[in-house]
């Protein structure tokens, strides 16, 4: 990798599907209650609305919408109804009728003789909680705005230097792992500078120093971060400025965690996948991937990268050296080929060093094209491989969801 290349952050807002599906309104549910079976669905009341709105996708970037007209609360632009959205907390907004209702948000249909709540649609029942990736079209974009960084190189607050990993917590504040800068960055929502949480006091392996950190998850329930120290070859906690060595002798790059409080760090000299249940670090943890020495078999990998792991633990792996994103199933003893697997090239079903990746709720692929500059979105089991837009150089990717 380039240390003089440019490097960007991408943080992925699965968004505005350009569809027509059919409208779903709730009645008798409460503000951003379930209302579908997809739980990233919520009923969104209208203004003056008494438990009744539109069933509609809670998860989409405030700056997506218009606020509705102030005087009236209506929505003067065709095929939009004014709601109150869970991420925009000032004002409600104009939501688009076309992404509400099937198929992101299966009817969930209730008996009429309890006291739950109903809800009226003009669709059908259905028991699937997705949409198919080849049903639906999400479109971008062009330009992108900077959230973090952006002031040249260097190591005062507003500049970063090679930022590696990131994650992005519920409030959408950013964590990043400043890799030359051998610290971890925190950047509040909107901020114009980040402020220092780890390290920030020189490369060396003391207990409060960081060195080439490639990678940083926040767990959530303690709102400690768990740094991928890479220089170090340890897995670090910090929690209120006091540190503790999670995992050691461990080549680490990529860290995710899952629902179920697992933590997963890939190994890319041993070109494997482990995992700790967090708060039992005392073994060696259980390989979930790869394991098997460097190679280009089904049951190998070849430098593994930023990972990525779904609800059901299924392990999403950029392979990097062979080109290609495996995916191994929960305790899998090999993986399949989800992305690439062509030999490298730029061609749209090769991937030249792919470096991170991230599925989204259709079960999309996106996948960090190192050295193609370029996002790819693909599809499990489909043919249809689309470019997404293109850096300088984007390494790691990270999904809201």
């Amino acid at each position: 990798m380039n240390p003089t290349a440019i490097q960007c952050l991408l943080f992925v807002f699965f968004s505005m599907p350009i569809i027509r599906v059919n409208s779903l309104m709730c009645h008798g549910i409460s503000q951003y209650g379930q209302c579908s079976l997809n739980s990233a669905c919520g009923c969104m009341h209208m203004p003056g609305a008494i438990n009744a709105g539109i069933c509609g996708f809670k998860h989409l970037p405030c700056s997506g919408f218009v606020p509705c007209a102030s005087s009236n609360n209506v929505c003067y632009e065709p095929g939009h109804i004014c709601v109150h959205h869970p991420i925009c907390h000032a004002h409600p907004i104009c939501y688009p009728i076309s992404i509400a209702g099937e198929p992101y948000c299966p009817t969930m249909t209730m008996s009429n003789t309890t006291t739950n709540p109903t809800l009226i649609t003009t669709t059908t029942s259905t028991t699937s909680t997705t949409s198919q990736p080849d049903k639906i079209n999400l479109k971008w974009k062009q330009n992108a705005i900077t959230v973090a960084g952006g002031n040249g190189q260097g190591q005062q607050l507003n500049q970063l230097y090679y930022p590696s990993g990131i994650f992005i917590d519920e409030s959408k504040n950013i964590f990043i792992a400043d890799h030359y800068n051998h610290r971890i960055v925190e950047w509040k929502y909107n901020a114009k500078e980040g402020q220092i949480i780890a390290s920030g006091n020189g490369k060396e392996n003391q207990m409060d120093q960081l060195y080439y950190p490639t990678d940083v998850i926040v767990d959530q329930q303690n709102y400690s971060i768990i740094v991928a120290d890479y220089g170090n070859g340890r897995v670090i906690q910090w929690m209120n400025q006091t540190q503790q060595i999670l995992i050691e002798n461990i080549y680490c790059y990529g860290l995710a965690i899952d629902k179920h409080g697992f933590l997963y760090v890939s190994d890319w000299v041993k070109n494997e996948v482990r995992r700790w249940r967090i708060g039992e670090y005392n073994n060696e943890g259980i390989v979930v991937a790869g394991g098997n020495g460097k190679g280009d078999q089904l049951n190998q990998l070849n430098s593994p990268r930023f990972i990525f792991v779904d609800e059901d633990q299924s392990v999403y792996v950029p392979d990097r050296d062979n080109h290609r994103v495996m995916k191994w199933r929960k305790d899998a003893k090999e993986g399949t080929i989800v992305a690439g697997g062509n030999d490298y090239g730029e061609n749209l079903n090769q991937l030249y060093h792919p470096e991170g990746v991230v599925v989204d709720d259709f079960g999309q692929i996106y996948v960090a094209d190192e050295e193609n500059h370029r996002i790819m979105r693909w599809c499990e089991g489909k043919e249809e491989v689309k470019i997404i837009f293109g850096f300088e150089s984007c390494p790691g990717l990270y999904a809201i969801h």
